[in-house]
């Protein structure tokens, strides 16, 4: 590398790639074994000896090479000398370590709410009803000022919600216990992957994955996939995750001298499997925009047929590797690669595709003007780095002088959904044991006080008579006699003459 150019190869003369333009993103595709993962690599560690940071997943355990410097071999001095270029000295770059289950690296987390409902609905493989169930989770938490970091969040949350939807008003009315099911087992299928680390806190900063080193060169994140690689929905999820992030937090710096990051997704197909129409519009537009932000983003594959003809599109620097076209569709893969290189009028570029030898490429970047160069056939780079793993000894030894290490080691569990909602939980169970317990005590006071009235004695009634009883009660008797009668008979004969 010199100060405005990165070293890819060499053809006839030095194939390089203009700083400028490297956030113009690139494509790396070739067939298993034909040199991929060593040309990424010479990539990364020119990008990084620029003072650019990088971030490389490694899904073959090969790329945490790039940390130690290289051997001599009698292979790789022959290949510089058939170059025509003089052999650098071996250097190892800056390497973090990131792992997403905290085995290999540097625990790599993220909360829940920063996903978000769509990346998460993918990530668990929702249909469209269950993830509109879960965008109205986010809501509720957004509504009560609810913190999603973990997996108990969430979990907690739905089931507050399928508890007490009744009493939320209609906006949660489309709530249904079948969809909370069916998202809780996917999450428990997760979990039982050892995905539950991934979420969480303290949860990834952007600025972390963008720093330099003391001496100016780019620090190279590598991320330890080679077991993420059998989660492709979590390994692709996160990486999209990581390149909106990218688009949605840095400001607009146009075309620098030399790009602010650059990203490389490996298994890049994976990406697109299955996708919706909104997520494949979603990769557009990120790989479209994000360019004016600094950013190249790398899709490394075997064929570019894997990429789709809108993203294919925005890809300007291209190193393809050999493709072996036995296949009818192995044919058509080779045509599509062929075509989107400017033609080379020395030779047939289909042909070519078909001949190439390990770690020899058809190269084309774009040149400081933006303008695509011809292709070439060129011999990449040894780079300067180990190519291979490194021990166990070496990867503990480097996650020690780390400070992201330090800072991203040890999981923390801040006061979130699910301890607020287990709370409201208490405090309800507690007062509706309150208002239970004074009703009983109220009850039981009631019953002892009809005891009481029951075992009180009748008030006592005194047998002498007033004179007034006495003379009531003769009047009845003697009228109830003949006597009686005509007396009775008389006084109301008297009272009628008086008329």
């Amino acid at each position: 590398m010199d100060d405005n150019t990165l070293l890819i190869g060499a053809a006839e003369q030095p194939v390089r790639l203009p700083l400028c333009i490297a956030n113009r993103h690139g494509l790396v595709a070739g067939a298993t074994g034909t040199g991929k993962t060593i040309t990424v690599q010479g990539l990364a560690e020119g990008f990084s000896a620029a003072g650019v940071p990088v971030f490389v997943a490694d899904v073959k355990g090969d790329l945490a090479g790039l940390a130690q410097p290289g051997e001599p071999s009698e292979r790789i001095a022959k290949r510089w000398q058939k170059m025509g270029l003089p052999q650098p000295s071996f250097a190892g770059a800056p390497v973090a370590l990131w792992d997403v289950y905290g085995e290999a690296g540097t625990p790599l987390r993220l909360s829940i709410s920063e996903l978000g409902p769509q990346m998460l609905a993918r990530m668990l493989e929702l249909n469209e009803t269950q993830e509109s169930v879960l965008s109205l989770a986010f809501r509720f938490a957004d509504d009560e000022g609810l913190l999603l970091l973990d997996m108990a969040d969430l979990n907690t949350t739905l089931g507050h919600l399928l508890e007490h939807a009744d009493e939320l008003g209609t906006a949660y009315a489309a709530f249904s216990r079948p969809s909370v099911a069916a998202i809780q087992r996917r999450m428990m299928l997760l979990e039982n992957a050892g995905g539950a680390g991934f979420f969480g806190e303290p949860a990834v900063r952007l600025e972390d994955l963008m720093r330099t080193a003391r001496d100016g060169r780019g620090v190279v994140n590598v991320l330890d996939a080679r077991k993420l690689i059998n989660q492709p929905r979590l390994y692709t999820t996160f990486l999209l995750w990581l390149m909106s992030e990218l688009f949605e937090e840095l400001p607009e710096i146009g075309d620098p001298e030399r790009p602010r990051m650059v990203f490389f997704f490996d298994e890049a197909h994976l990406l697109f499997d299955g996708a919706a129409r909104a997520l494949s519009d979603r990769v557009e537009q990120v790989v479209r925009l994000i360019r004016s932000k600094g950013v190249g983003i790398y899709f490394i594959s075997q064929s570019p047929g894997d990429i789709p003809d809108d993203v294919l599109a925005q890809l300007g620097n291209r190193v393809q590797h050999a493709l072996r076209a036995y296949t009818p569709a192995e044919q058509k893969a080779v045509r599509t690669a062929a075509d989107s290189f400017r033609v080379n009028p020395a030779f047939d570029t289909r042909a070519v595709i078909g001949e190439l030898g390990v770690g020899e490429a058809l190269v084309s970047t774009l040149d400081e003007h933006g303008v695509p160069m011809i292709v070439q056939r060129a011999l990449v780079r040894p780079p300067a780095s180990r190519m291979g793993p490194l021990s166990e000894a070496e990867r503990q030894a480097l996650l020690a002088a780390c400070p992201m290490h330090a800072r991203y080691a040890r999981a923390q569990d801040p006061v979130s959904a699910h301890e607020i909602l287990q709370q409201r939980a208490g405090e309800r169970l507690q007062r509706e044991e309150r208002d239970a317990r004074e009703a009983a005590e109220q009850k039981e006071e009631l019953a002892r006080e009809r005891e009481q009235r029951r075992r009180e004695p009748a008030p006592r009634r005194s047998n002498r008579q007033s004179t007034t009883e006495a003379l009531v009660k003769s009047m009845a008797r003697t009228v109830g006699t003949g006597l009686g009668r005509s007396i009775l008979r008389g006084i109301l004969g008297s009272m009628t003459r008086r008329r």
